[in-house]
């Protein structure tokens, strides 16, 4: 037997979990209409046959009609969630893995122009910032019923034969009885900590009344907000303690912080730069103070940080939830003694941004994630072994070399460089971003295991590429920045990769125009602001940096707000002239005949990439299928087969950004799909 602590089994109560990990409640926004359906339920299946002890589905399922999903829940609400999430625990169970859910209402952490249109509800009128919805103060029938709710989507669970559920007490309506900052009622709701806890309590009292005792019931809540005038500490260690006195529940899932801004939420949830497991030691000292069953989940990214919550008797249950997102199969590979084999999440948050812009959650390094169905995890082998030329050793061209390997062909890389990395490895020369690396090193150490032959130093032409008798050919040669933007002046402009690169010097006085709105032009600006130069971030867009999205902006705004920074929105850049040992930018608008000037000593422009592609053009007209991508094929996983010129001597292909400027994600999602195709 293992001695391994995570993989010794825990008893909770009448539940034995195989091993210390699970995967915390989340929401992938994967429902349809409201329901875990195919797609919701092959990821949970997933990660249930790679071993994690219990999966717990459905971060904030909405337990009342007037908490609105604005993250696309499961609706726990409806009697028909019931057969599907039974489906989706049945499948769970064969494998070994427990099921709960997480319920909830969203209180005033939601939208009234969203479901039913009916006014949000919390215990006072402040409206929560991230959402900006003003609440109604509710009265006692909107208390009995929510009560009633909660009772109610329980019971379904328990009827889909879940082993458990989990209430969300942190920034939702359970948690705004709690804080002083968001409860204005009066006694019996408001007031002391046991006024502010009964809520909690009733929910708690009617669910085991409904469910019994055996049905397992636990809560994730914060024991400390963070926040002047919240609960802090000592009040959190109290609540802990009520939590486990009442007797009503059977396990704790800790948590720090508030998740009200998109600072406070990424305080709670870190992401790359910010320190790993920062609240770990603080649900030790719940877990010590209380000596009850505890759970946490807060970057615990790697294995040996996992090991150390337990082994060090921390927690009970250590959550590696975006690390399974990252490698659903991870608990697998430590039973077979195969860390190193290991995707690694870097932290990139793509996952929980996309769904607070409305999108599903994708892995910005593993593009099968919530794609199981049409893209599975698995490789296949190919039916006969080919060779394989990828020009290009970035993150398209290292995953299309990758999965290539994986089918069993013959893979040789050419690249330019003496390394490999595109651009990742100028990303990951910022200190805050440097995890990003890991996308270029798992998959270079997967390839060098798979055998494929990397030639560096490799500027590769047409000869270069016919002297490896290619039968399938992949052009994975990126992009250059475009920075020709201008009516004019473009030849007095740098681009952000020169800033990042370091081969031009940060200005004293900069003007970035960020007519991308990724992270390349916020990288430069905090670049050339952490020198002391005064910066004026410029972008036509209006809404600031959109590519970066919610929390990954929040480091950037830390580190620009604190120096010399301004940022000025709806503006485009129309021309910039010499004007004495300086330059003149003028701005124009797309909202009329307006025009402003500013003095500065430089201009750095992001406008993103445009292809490197004269290789795959000239290699096209050689090619059977004259670089023709069957799009159907591609898009499910099918097999290339285009012979538009049967004389051809290979198949011919380009990926990322050698087709045109996307990001990171999407580079390798080309790579992934379309090497599967061959």
């Amino acid at each position: 037997m293992s001695t391994d602590p995570l993989l010794q089994p825990y008893q909770l109560k009448h539940l034995t979990l195989r091993n210390r990990i699970l995967i915390t409640s989340h929401e992938p926004a994967y429902p349809e209409d409201g329901m875990p359906k195919d797609r919701y339920r092959a990821y949970h299946v997933e990660r249930a046959k790679a071993g994690v002890a219990l999966t717990m589905t459905a971060g904030s399922a909405s337990v009342s009609r007037d908490s609105p999903p604005v993250f696309n829940n499961i609706l726990a609400w409806k009697d028909e969630v019931v057969g599907h999430m039974k489906k989706l625990a049945d499948e769970c169970h064969d494998e070994g893995c427990a099921v709960m859910i997480q319920l909830t209402h969203l209180g005033r952490r939601t939208r009234w122009d969203k479901g039913d249109w009916l006014p949000v509800v919390s215990p006072g009128y402040e409206r929560e910032p991230a959402h900006r919805a003003f609440p109604k103060k509710m009265e006692d029938w909107d208390i009995a019923r929510i009560i009633e709710d909660y009772g109610d989507a329980a019971e379904r669970m328990k009827a889909a034969g879940l082993d458990g559920i989990e209430l969300e007490a942190y920034g939702h309506l359970m948690d705004q009885f709690f804080s002083p900052l968001t409860n204005d009622l009066d006694a019996p709701y408001g007031g002391d900590l046991d006024n502010r806890m009964r809520f909690a309590f009733d929910v708690l009292r009617e669910i085991r009344r409904r469910c019994g005792e055996e049905f397992l019931v636990g809560v994730r809540y914060s024991g400390d907000e963070c926040l002047p005038g919240g609960f802090g500490k000592a009040e959190g260690l109290a609540m802990s303690q009520k939590l486990k006195d009442s007797g009503l529940v059977d396990f704790l899932n800790v948590v720090r912080g508030h998740i009200d801004t998109d600072p406070g939420l990424t305080d709670v949830i870190p992401i790359q730069g910010m320190r790993n497991a920062p609240h770990l030691d603080f649900a030790g000292e719940i877990r010590a103070a209380t000596n009850f069953p505890t759970f946490h989940a807060a970057k615990i990214p790697d294995v040996a940080t996992a090991r150390h919550a337990i082994a060090s008797g921390k927690l009970d249950m250590v959550g590696m939830t975006r690390a399974h997102m990252a490698d659903p199969h991870l608990v697998r590979k430590i039973v077979e003694g195969r860390e190193d084999d290991i995707r690694p999440c870097v932290g990139a948050n793509y996952c929980l941004d996309r769904i607070y812009q409305g999108g599903m959650a994708l892995c910005l390094h593993n593009p099968s994630t919530g794609r199981e169905i049409e893209m599975p995890h698995a490789i296949e082998k190919a039916p006969e072994a080919r060779r394989v030329t990828v020009v290009g050793a970035g993150p398209a061209g290292l995953e299309a070399a990758r999965v290539a390997a994986e089918r069993g062909h013959i893979v040789t890389v050419l690249e330019a460089a003496d390394q490999p990395g595109g651009q990742i490895r100028l990303t990951a020369r910022q200190e805050r971003r440097r995890e990003m690396i890991s996308i270029v090193a798992w998959r270079f150490e997967q390839c060098e295991k798979l055998g494929v032959s990397f030639r560096f130093n490799t500027f590769a032409e047409m000869h270069d590429v016919l002297a490896t008798e290619p039968d399938e050919v992949i052009v994975a040669t990126g992009g250059l920045p475009h920075t020709e933007v201008l009516g004019a002046g473009n030849e007095l402009v740098v681009s952000a990769w020169d800033i990042l690169s370091g081969d031009v010097a940060p200005g004293r006085t900069v003007l970035v125009y960020d007519d991308a709105g990724d992270h390349a032009g916020l990288m430069a600006a905090d670049m050339i602001a952490e020198t002391g130069a005064s910066v004026e971030i410029v972008t036509p867009d209006r809404s600031f940096a959109p590519e970066v999205m919610a929390m990954n902006l929040v480091p950037y705004m830390r580190n620009l707000q604190k120096r010399d920074t301004t940022f000025t929105v709806t503006w485009r850049l129309a021309e910039v002239q010499c004007e004495g040992n300086g330059l003149r930018a003028v701005l124009g608008s797309d909202y009329g005949a307006f025009s402003r000037e500013r003095q500065v000593d430089q201009v750095v422009v992001n406008h993103g990439t445009r292809p490197l592609d004269e290789l795959y053009f000239e290699l096209k007209p050689l090619s059977r299928n004259l670089g023709e991508v069957d799009y159907e094929a591609l898009s499910t996983g099918g097999v290339q087969a285009v012979e538009a010129n049967p004389e051809g001597r290979f198949r011919l292909y380009r990926i990322g950004d050698a087709v045109a400027s996307r990001n990171t994600h999407a580079a390798i999602y080309d790579g992934l799909r379309l090497a599967r195709g061959l």
